[in-house]
């Protein structure tokens, strides 16, 4: 899975836009996705103007596939509450 496709994928699965982000930088309280320099990709929890829980990845489709099982199980916990 790539960007696009984790895009498509969220949008399908009725995840708000607010919730993510796969531009990388500090939105506050999303999910986001981001390409480093060197090549790496990282995921992490955006909140505050802090990253937090990062994780890095050697490459973009287990990078995605993170963001796509973290977020979606977010917004299944909140629908079984």
């Amino acid at each position: 899975m790539n960007l696009s496709e984790l895009q498509q994928k969220l949008h399908e699965a009725g995840i708000p836009a607010h919730a993510y982000c796969l531009t990388g930088g500090l939105p506050n309280e999303s999910y986001c996705i981001e390409r480093r320099g060197d090549g790496v990709w990282t995921t992490y929890y955006s909140e505050r103007g802090m990253r937090t829980g990062i994780k890095t990845f050697t490459n973009e489709l287990t990078a995605c596939q993170d963001v796509f099982d973290v977020v979606t199980h977010w917004f299944d916990r909140k629908q079984k509450s």
